[in-house]
This record gives structure tokens, C-alpha cells and sequence, in this order.
């Protein structure tokens, strides 16, 4: 089957690999869409971060880079192993791309094994990756969704429950403010999360295509232009002089993390959701005299079953924030370059690695 491996920084490459084995209690999954999320884009341009070096293995995976990349994707069973008995040949999937210590517990009633030590992800740290053909997965990390979600939309589950979690994170309650900085593939969709609980959501984005997504789709009351628009003023302006109840960092960008301080109001939440690769400064006096809490995110931790539940309920239409569907021999250029050069003309480019979706 073809992959796309990572080798190192700029380095990916197309290699035709051996199916994966499926083994006792794992899922056989035949790909059918994986999405190209921002962490891609850093392995590509500065890592290795997450994934594993040439000579120094992950320690839980055991993996040395070449690493199959892809951890946003949705795809059919095509086998089930030894003990797996809830799960049929044929079922469309998503998977939780999480690769945990063994004794680690990940039950349903977990609310930190995604912060438990060497945590990383399938796609990143090895375990096969939804930029191959085919990949084995354990049956913990296998969530069925209805045939009624396309499986393109099903690819953006995972990022969607990322902006679930940092929804979770925030507090926010229907009848509250968001001001969303960054618009984003994570802006977009957290935004999505938060219409869809009821709350007033403000986005501010510098990208003309990323705003009218965001007005659009519906997951934005009002889309701010920083260039022209004082966004902080503008909240305060929306909300009678108070501030927003909530803000969302998704830029990594320090001059959006200024912006959502002063949209604040007092006592507000401020959540960072973005990876920052270098040192952020902060007002520190301000969140004293606001009383500011601040709060960080990472990925997820049970969200895919209530996340999955909006998108099968309707709730949330999946289907605007697609902007571009490609074939693996794209990837880079089609895909990776656009998303780096040009993103402000695409949101979320997702691959088929079989070809067959195009």
C-alpha cells in the first residue's frame, strides 16, 4: 500500500509499505479521508516536535522516524481482530488518534489520560498513520459513526473534538460572549462547538475567505477584520461596555493574544488552544486586575462521543470548512504548500489515500 512518511523536516515521502497486520483485539481500517491538520505542517517545517528522531525512539511506540503521518481521519472496516466483537466488517469509523501506556487509564470516566506521561499521537509517533491506504488500530481508539455523515466530514471529527475540549475547558454556557481569535481550521470548528450550545460568537481573522467561512457557515455572529477594525472595542461595543465571558487563542500569534486580554471582561476565561513553538509574553498586571483566568487545552479526553453526537444531530454541518480534497501524490505540493503559503485561500484540505474519493 502507499504511505506518506516522514523522514525529517521538508522530507516527506510517497512509499509503498506491507498492509498492516491486524492483530488481536484491533480494528483494520481502510482509509477514506485524512485531513492535513497545522501539526503537520510544524513536523514539516520545524520538527521533528512530536514525531521520533532517526536514532531516538518514542518510548511507548517504540518508533523511529520514518513515520506514516495523519491522525484527522475517518475510513470503513475492513477487519476486526481476535476479541473484537462490537465493531463489523464494513462499518464506517473515526479513530481517537491517541498512542497511551498500557496502564493508563483510559475508561470512560478518565478526565486526564491525555496529559499522562510520553502521550503522543498515531500519525506522529508511529502506529501507522490515516496517510496510508490501511492502518490497525486498537479497539479503544475506534469510535463507529452513522453512514449518514459522509466519510469527508467524518475526517474532521478529530479537530472538531479538539474544539469540543477547549469548549469544555472554557465554561462557556448558552447566552454567553466568545471572541474567537483566529478563523482558522481549530477557530472555525471551536466556533461551530459553540454555536451549537447556544453562545454569541465573535471571530476576529485577518484572511478575507476565512471570515466569510465563518459567517457563512453560520458559526460566527460577527467577523472582525483586525487591520480595520478595533476588535476589543468592537466587543465591548457588542456587549453594552462588559467584554466577552470567554475567548479562544488559536493563532499562537502574541498580538491575538493581546487582543482577546483587552476583549476580556473581568473574571473572563481565556483559553489557549494553539501550539505556540516559542515563548508568549503576557500582561501579567492586566489578568491580576481582571482577574483573568487562564487556561490551556490540549487535544481531548472522551470527547469523541458527544462530539460525534452534534455532527450525527445536525447540529453541526461539517461540510463548509472542506475546502479541498486531494490524492496522496498531492500532498506536498497541492497541499502542504498551499496551507503554508497560501492559507488564505484554503481551510481544510483533506486526502484520500487511495485515490478512490476523488
Amino acid at each position: 500500500m502507499k504511505a506518506a512518511r516522514y523522514y525529517g523536516q521538508r522530507d516527506i515521502r510517497i512509499d509503498d509499505l506491507p498492509e498492516p497486520q491486524v492483530g488481536p483485539g484491533t480494528v483494520g481500517i481502510e482509509v477514506a479521508w485524512c485531513g492535513i491538520c497545522g501539526t503537520d505542517l510544524h513536523e514539516y517545517l520545524e520538527g521533528p516536535i512530536f514525531c521520533p528522531t532517526h536514532d531516538t525512539p518514542h518510548p511507548i511506540s517504540g518508533e523511529t522516524s520514518p513515520i506514516t503521518l495523519g491522525h484527522e481521519f475517518s475510513g470503513v472496516v475492513y477487519a476486526v481482530g481476535e476479541g473484537v466483537a462490537d465493531i463489523a466488517v464494513g462499518q464506517h469509523v473515526v479513530v481517537e488518534p491517541y498512542i497511551i501506556r498500557d496502564e493508563v487509564d483510559t475508561g470512560p470516566h478518565s478526565t486526564d489520560y491525555h496529559l499522562s506521561r510520553d502521550m503522543n499521537f498515531i500519525g506522529l509517533a508511529g502506529r501507522g498513520g490515516g496517510l496510508g491506504e490501511k492502518i490497525a488500530v486498537q479497539r479503544r481508539w475506534v469510535h463507529p459513526i452513522a453512514d449518514s455523515v459522509p466519510l469527508d466530514q467524518a475526517a474532521l471529527i478529530e479537530p472538531l473534538s479538539v474544539g469540543y475540549h477547549a469548549v469544555q475547558r472554557s465554561g462557556a454556557k448558552a447566552g454567553d460572549v466568545a471572541v474567537v481569535g483566529g478563523a482558522g481550521p481549530i477557530g472555525l470548528l471551536t466556533s461551530a462547538v459553540l454555536k451549537a450550545l447556544g453562545v454569541t460568537v465573535v471571530i476576529s481573522e485577518v484572511s478575507d475567505l476565512r471570515r466569510r467561512k465563518a459567517t457563512e457557515s453560520g458559526v460566527a455572529d460577527h467577523a472582525l477584520d483586525p487591520r480595520t477594525a478595533d476588535v476589543a472595542a468592537e466587543v465591548r461595543r457588542l456587549t453594552g461596555g462588559r467584554g466577552a465571558d470567554v475567548a479562544f487563542e488559536c493563532t499562537s500569534v502574541q498580538v491575538v493574544l493581546d487582543t482577546l486580554m483587552d476583549a476580556l471582561r473581568p473574571t473572563g476565561v481565556l483559553v489557549v488552544v494553539s501550539i505556540w513553538g516559542k515563548r508568549a509574553e503576557f500582561d501579567m498586571h492586566k489578568l491580576v486586575m481582571k482577574e483573568i483566568d487562564l487556561r490551556g487545552t490540549i487535544a481531548y479526553v472522551n470527547s469523541h462521543p458527544a462530539t460525534i453526537e452534534l455532527v450525527e444531530s445536525g447540529k453541526i454541518d461539517l461540510e463548509p470548512f472542506i475546502t479541498g480534497r486531494i490524492g496522496l501524490d498531492g500532498l506536498v505540493d497541492e497541499g502542504f504548500d498551499t496551507l503554508i503559503n497560501h492559507n488564505d485561500s484554503a481551510v481544510k484540505i483533506l486526502v484520500s489515500p487511495s485515490g478512490k474519493g476523488l
